[in-house]
């Protein structure tokens, strides 16, 4: 998300301070703050911004609400989005005129775009998909920001966010849910990678509107999560799978990079690329109620499994915080937490 959102205010919402956890299992240098948030629900979703030099986390919920919380104080910043009549299974955050914006996708079918300076909904739904909207991603085509949205009727849709309107035709071939997208630049070309069911990653030009290359197989079971990052100068796809693996794909080669990344317990839920000490890594999050850290370039995990979460880990997203990099994780336990799992690191007070 970009640094540029301005002019955001604090509203109404509750105010929910930060409590101190610390990982327990974990080495001693890998703590968590915890906002006790006031969703009812299980999260889905989560995204991150920068506002006005404060970096925000917009998180969806079961309970048909997202909200917006200031992450360096743990308070909800507006009033819950409350609109949608389903689950708010997807979020991600965009810029348009001038404006921060949250993008939110649900059960109820529908896509809907928030203005984050007045809480308020931009414009009517985005309406087109045949089912719940599982997936969403930003990105900017041809100077104009874009969503990127998949769901359970096998498809990837792109809206222009300035006129809230669907460019050209659904995107198919996946053959089971799309359940994961994520955004990336391929050769200065914005690009889409999705995950499906179907147990393959597709990459999408988002100018030419269709699929570039053969299917990325590898996958035993449905893709659940993806994410995008740069592994020296290369630019790379993560993927996160219901048979427990890893996997990072080469996306100018389209071909896998190395083995599998194995030591989960169930499913992958969630990934997230970021850098720590320096260094280029993958978090992953599951069905084990753990974050994994992985390095990218050994294709090898580092350190021990992060504990702490009481419930599966199903959306994650990266912030930078008093300078460091951190992991912003939404569980099934309902709560989000603030991860420094740099050597040394520390939230809050011990």
């Amino acid at each position: 998300m970009s640094d540029d959102l301005r002019n955001i205010r604090p509203g109404a919402g509750s105010a929910a301070p930060w409590g101190v956890e610390r990982a327990t299992g974990s080495p001693p240098d890998r703590s968590v703050r915890r906002i006790a948030t006031g969703h009812t629900e299980p999260l889905l979703a989560v995204a991150t911004a920068v506002v006005d030099g404060r970096p925000l986390a917009v998180t969806g919920s079961c309970d048909r609400t997202a909200r917006v919380w200031d992450l360096a104080t743990g308070r909800q910043i507006c009033p819950p989005l409350a609109a949608h009549t389903g689950e708010v299974c997807s979020v991600a955050t965009a810029v348009v005129d001038g404006r921060p914006v949250a993008v939110t996708g649900s059960s109820d079918r529908t896509a809907r775009v928030w203005d984050l300076t007045t809480c308020e909904q931009v414009g009517e739904p985005l309406t087109g998909h045949a089912a719940a909207v599982a997936a969403m991603a930003t990105a900017v085509v041809g100077g104009r920001p874009v969503a990127v949205t998949s769901g359970g009727d096998e498809t990837v849709r792109v809206w222009d966010l300035t006129t809230c309107e669907q460019i050209g035709e659904p995107l198919t071939g996946h053959t089971s849910a799309v359940f994961s997208v994520a955004t990336a630049l391929l050769d200065g070309r914005p690009v889409a990678v999705t995950g499906s069911y179907d147990d393959t990653v597709r990459v999408w030009d988002l100018t030419m509107c269709e699929q570039i290359g053969e299917p990325l197989t590898g996958h035993e079971e449905g893709v659940r999560a993806v994410a995008t990052g740069v592994v020296d100068g290369r630019p790379v796809a993560v993927s996160g799978g219901h048979d427990g693996t890893v996997r990072v794909w080469d996306l100018t080669a389209c071909e896998q990079i190395g083995e599998p990344l194995t030591g989960h317990d169930g499913w992958v839920l969630s990934v997230v690329t970021t850098t720590i000490g320096g260094r280029p890594r993958i978090v992953s999050g599951g069905e084990d109620w753990t974050l994994q850290v992985w390095d990218p370039t050994t294709v090898r995990r580092v350190g021990d499994p992060v504990v702490g979460h009481a419930d599966k880990v199903r959306a994650m997203a990266t912030a930078v915080l008093d300078g460091r990099p951190h992991v912003i994780a939404g569980s099934q336990d309902g709560m989000l937490r603030v991860w420094d799992l740099a050597p040394g690191g520390q939230v809050g007070e011990s």
